[in-house]
C-alpha cells in the first residue's frame, strides 16, 4: 500500500479505539461496563448489525459469491420474522428480569444447572466463532504486508484484546455506529467502481446475463431436496431458527440490544435489522458476483493464494507450476473471445447465436475452474495441505489491484473496523458470560462492581488467548462464512430449544429440560460428524430445537412433575 493508504488505515483505526475509550472512561458500574443502558435505536440497530457483520461478511462473502453465485442470500430469509417475535415476546422479559446474561433467564425459569449448560454451549461455540473472525483479518494483513499467518493472527488477536478490554461492551457499542457508517460507505465506494469498470465492456444488464449464464445469479432454489445447502426452504426455516438463536439466545446480540434506553428502543433496533439485514447481504454478494464478471474481462490471477502460500510449491516444482499457470491464461484467451461473441449475439438480438455462444461460454468458464483447482490441488500438495481455497482472498486482491490510492487505505480499513467491531462483541459477550453465570453466581459472590470489572477483563484476556489459539487452525475451513454458520448451526438449535421451552411451555420443567438438551446436542453432532444425514447445516438449528422440546415433553411425562 502508499503511504497515503497507510495513513488513512491508521488514521481510522485509531480515530475508533480512542473515541471508544474515551466515550466510555466515566464508566464505574458492572451494568454499564457489560452493556450500558442509555443507547437509542440508531445506535442499537448498526450495534447490532455491525456485530453480525464481521470482516468475514466483507472478506468472505464476496469471494462466496465469486466462487457459486447469490445462493447464500438465501440464509437470511427467516430473519425477519426471527426478529419480530424476539421483539415481542423475548425482549420484554429481558428487561423486565434486568439480566446482565440472558442466560441468568434460565435459572428463572428452571435452574442453575440449565442456565450453565446454556452458558457452555454458548462459549463452546462462540469462543471458536471468535477464532474464526480473528483469522480473517489476519488474511488482509498477511496479503498487504507479507507477514507470516501465525504471527499477523497473534498481533490482530492482541490488538482486538487490548481495544475490548480498556472499554468493555460499552466502549463496542458507542463505535458501532460510526464502524457502520465507514463500512458501508466503504462498500458502497467498491460497489460504483466495480460498476465503472465492467461498463467498458458491456452494459450492466449485459454483465447481469453473463453472470445469469454462468450460474452465478441463483437468488432462489426452490428445490425441495434437504441435501442441498441454501434453498428457499431451508433459508425460510432453518434460517428461521438460527437467527431467532442468533439474536434471541446469543449474548453477543442481546449485549447490543439490552443496552437500550428502552424497550422501545430495543424493539426499533431490531426491526431496523429485519428491514435492511437482507438488501446489505444482498447487495455484497451482488458486489462479489460483479467482481466475478470483471475477472471474465479481465484476466485473473491464476490464484488467489498469496505469494507466501504459492512460493513453496513454486520452488518444489516450477515447471508443473507453470503448466497449470499456462492452462489458465489460455482458458481465460479462450473465454474472452466467445465472452466477446456472446455479448454482441445479445445486442444484435440473435436467439440462435446467443445461445450457442452461451454454451461456449459455460464450456470455457468450466475449463478454466477446472485448471484453477488443479493448480490449487498442485499447491495445497506442496504446502502439505489436505486441500485449498482461494475465494476468501479475491476481494482483497481486487481492492489492492485495482481500487485508486486512498481508497484502498479506506477498504482495508472497512474490513479490519468490522474485524474489530464483531470480534471485540465476542469476547466481551464470552467475558460477560464467564463472569456473571459462573464467577459471580457460582464463586466469588457478594463482591462490588470493580472486582467483577477487573475480573471481565481478566476473562477477555483469557478467552482472547483462546480464540488466537482457534484461528491459528482457521486455515483448514473452506469458506470462513461458511464455518462460522455451521458451527453456529450445531450449537444454536440446542440453546433455543431451552428458551422456547421457557417462555412458552410452562408444564416442562428443569430436569427434564437439562436432559432432554444434553441429548439433542450429543444427538446432532453424532449426525453431523458421522454425515450419518447428509443435508444442509441450517436444518440442524430446528432439528435440535425440535428435539429438546419434544423429549422435554416426553422426559416430563414420565418424570410425572410439572414446571415450578
Amino acid at each position: 500500500m502508499s503511504s497515503i493508504d497507510t495513513a488513512i488505515l491508521g488514521g481510522t483505526l485509531l480515530a475508533i479505539v480512542f473515541y471508544g475509550v474515551w466515550k466510555t472512561r466515566n464508566d464505574r458500574k458492572l451494568d454499564d461496563f457489560l452493556k450500558g443502558s442509555s443507547n437509542h435505536w440508531g445506535t442499537i440497530g448498526l450495534s447490532v448489525m455491525a456485530t453480525q457483520a464481521s470482516a468475514i461478511t466483507f472478506l468472505s462473502t464476496p469471494g462466496l459469491a465469486y466462487d457459486s453465485g447469490m445462493a447464500f442470500v438465501q440464509n437470511y430469509f427467516g430473519m425477519p420474522l426471527a426478529l419480530i417475535l424476539i421483539s415481542v415476546v423475548f425482549v420484554p422479559m429481558y428487561y423486565k428480569l434486568e439480566l446482565l446474561s440472558v442466560y441468568e433467564f434460565l435459572e428463572h425459569r428452571f435452574d442453575s444447572k440449565t442456565r450453565a449448560l446454556g452458558s457452555v454451549l454458548f462459549l463452546i461455540q462462540r469462543g471458536f466463532s471468535a477464532g474464526i473472525t480473528i483469522y480473517a483479518p489476519s488474511i488482509i494483513l498477511t496479503t498487504v504486508l507479507g507477514w507470516d499467518m501465525n504471527t499477523t493472527v497473534t498481533l490482530v488477536g492482541l490488538s482486538v484484546i487490548i481495544y475490548t478490554v480498556t472499554g468493555g461492551s460499552h466502549a463496542v457499542s458507542v463505535t458501532h455506529r460510526y464502524q457502520m457508517i465507514i463500512i458501508l460507505s466503504g462498500m458502497a465506494i467498491a460497489f460504483g467502481i466495480v460498476v465503472y469498470k465492467i461498463s467498458s465492456y458491456a452494459s450492466f444488464a449485459e454483465n447481469l446475463q453473463v453472470a445469469d449464464t454462468l450460474g452465478h445469479l441463483n437468488i432462489v432454489d426452490f428445490s425441495l431436496d434437504i441435501n442441498k445447502r441454501y434453498t428457499l426452504w431451508s433459508g425460510l426455516l432453518g434460517g428461521f431458527f438460527l437467527s431467532l438463536s442468533y439474536f434471541g439466545t446469543d449474548q453477543s446480540q442481546a449485549q447490543r440490544y439490552m443496552s437500550g434506553h428502552s424497550v422501545r428502543d430495543s424493539r426499533l433496533g431490531l426491526m431496523f435489522n429485519a428491514v435492511l439485514k437482507i438488501p446489505m447481504q444482498f447487495m455484497i454478494l451482488l458486489l462479489g458476483v460483479l467482481v466475478f464478471v470483471f475477472y471474465q474481462w479481465e484476466r485473473p490471477p491464476a490464484t488467489f493464494l498469496p505469494s507466501a502460500i504459492t512460493q513453496v510449491a513454486l520452488e518444489q516444482d516450477a515447471d508443473a507450476y507453470q503448466k497449470y499457470e499456462d492452462a489458465v491464461s489460455q482458458g481465460f484467451a479462450d473465454q474472452r473471445t466467445v465472452l466477446t461473441d456472446y455479448v454482441e449475439a445479445i445486442r444484435a438480438g440473435d436467439g440462435q447465436q446467443e445461445a450457442v455462444a452461451a454454451a461456449a461460454v459455460q464450456s470455457a468458464g468450466q475449463s478454466i475452474r477446472d485448471s484453477r483447482a488443479q493448480l490449487r490441488s498442485h499447491i495445497a500438495t506442496a504446502a502439505d495441505e489436505e486441500s485449498l481455497k482461494d475465494s476468501d482472498y479475491v476481494f482483497i486482491h481486487f481492492i489492492l489491484n485495482e481500487l485508486p490510492i486512498g481508497l484502498i487505505g479506506l477498504l482495508v480499513a472497512v474490513i479490519l473496523c468490522a474485524a474489530m467491531s464483531s470480534t471485540a462483541s465476542e469476547l466481551s459477550a464470552l467475558a460477560t458470560v464467564s463472569t456473571v453465570d459462573f464467577y459471580q453466581n457460582h464463586f466469588v459472590k457478594g463482591r462490588d462492581d470493580s472486582h467483577y470489572m477487573t475480573a471481565t477483563r481478566i476473562f477477555t484476556a483469557a478467552w482472547g488467548g483462546l480464540a488466537i489459539l482457534f484461528a491459528l487452525f482457521a486455515s483448514m475451513v473452506e469458506s470462513l462464512i461458511e464455518a462460522v454458520n455451521i458451527v453456529g448451526s450445531l450449537f444454536y438449535g440446542t440453546v433455543l430449544g431451552l428458551f422456547l421451552a421457557a417462555f412458552f411451555i410452562r408444564r416442562i420443567g428443569a430436569n427434564a429440560a437439562f436432559v432432554a438438551a444434553l441429548v439433542a446436542q450429543v444427538s446432532v453432532l453424532v449426525l453431523y460428524f458421522t454425515s450419518f444425514l447428509d443435508i444442509g447445516y441450517l436444518w440442524y438449528n430446528l432439528i435440535a430445537c425440535f428435539l429438546v422440546i419434544t423429549l422435554s415433553l416426553m422426559i416430563q411425562q414420565i418424570l410425572g412433575k410439572k414446571a415450578a
